[in-house]
């Protein structure tokens, strides 16, 4: 078996990527664009990839391809419909971000409900021996107790953000899917949701209905000015839209972990954000702890060799 990894670098240094059981040729390159991606795969019976495109073109040009093993849990980055075609199977690795990312969630949360950045700023600038007392209240200190945190995202990270909220005293509110009722009692619809929220989460994936679900309209509809935290996918939210929340006071603050464009441009109307005390933006590593990308690296090498054994696991393709 010829194996290709496509973007090792998207694998911490600190991790123990094991080698297969299995008699193969491992090709590993640190990063790889889409142009260089064709050639690469040519001769590859195993792709693994994390964020890499692989467009139907890409793929034609690898007639070996057997399975890609994804290197994460998203698949938007490979034409799904080309592998289906081709009977390429595709495995993906699950569940292994279930501590790290509520974890980083909770973290955004903290920062901003705490206001723990602007304060930490505020002592570097000399502003606590201005004060001349042993405190100051330049900035707001919101409790979690009491307050209601709004879940859009019901799959293993949603559900163990809902756990560590109601730990902390939160009533948790999941929302049903934006335009659809009927889901049952314990979905409140997504306006509701948006409404009654102190703090709104994100953790569904990014698909044609869920690009962008939240603009300007549902910003208007945040009667609460709620904070909004974003570490599911870049795309789930209108960017452009978020700072003129912010301004306007629609949303008492916002945390990205993800943008549509990784990474983002200067250009992006992120970047204008960045001195606001009301605005964090971390880059992409709330799946990242030392124990997630291990418990992701095994599981990569568990799939690969449960697929060369003719088992294969945690297959996206087929269904």
């Amino acid at each position: 078996m010829n194996i290709v990894f496509l973007d090792s670098d998207t694998i911490s240094p600190e991790t123990t990527l094991r080698s297969p059981a299995f008699a193969h040729q491992w090709h590993q390159y640190d990063r790889t664009t889409s142009d260089q991606a064709a050639e690469r795969i040519a001769d590859a019976d195993i792709v693994i990839v994390n964020k890499v495109k692989l467009s139907a073109e890409t793929l034609a040009k690898a007639p070996h391809l057997k399975l890609i093993a994804v290197a994460a849990t998203g698949t938007d980055n490979i034409d799904l419909a080309a592998c289906q075609q081709r009977g390429i199977v595709v495995s993906n690795v699950r569940n292994y971000a279930k501590h790290t990312v509520p974890e980083h969630t909770f973290a955004l949360i903290f920062a901003l409900r705490r206001s723990i950045c602007a304060y930490r700023d505020a002592v570097k600038a000399g502003r606590w021996q201005e004060a001349a007392q042993f405190c100051f209240f330049d900035h707001p200190i919101r409790d979690l107790a009491g307050s209601t945190l709004g879940i859009i995202g019901d799959g293993v990270l949603g559900q163990a953000v809902a756990t560590i909220g109601r730990a902390l005293g939160m009533r948790v509110l999941f929302s049903a899917h934006k335009g659809r009722s009927g889901q049952g009692r314990l979905y409140t619809p997504f306006e509701d949701v948006l409404k009654q929220s102190d703090i709104l989460t994100l953790h569904c994936p990014l698909n044609a209905n869920t690009r962008n679900m939240i603009g300007a309209p549902e910003f208007a509809q945040m009667a609460r000015k709620p904070l909004l935290i974003n570490t599911g996918r870049g795309g789930l939210v209108d960017e452009a839209a978020v700072g003129p929340a912010l301004k306007a006071g629609q949303i008492a603050g916002a945390a990205f972990d993800v943008t549509s464009v990784e990474p983002p441009p200067i250009d992006h109307p992120f970047m204008a954000l960045l001195d606001r005390p009301d605005f964090i933006l971390t880059p992409h590593v709330a799946w990242a702890s030392a124990q997630a990308i291990q418990a992701l690296a095994d599981q990569l090498i568990d799939n690969i060799e449960a697929f060369v054994a003719g088992a294969p696991v945690n297959t996206v393709l087929p269904k």
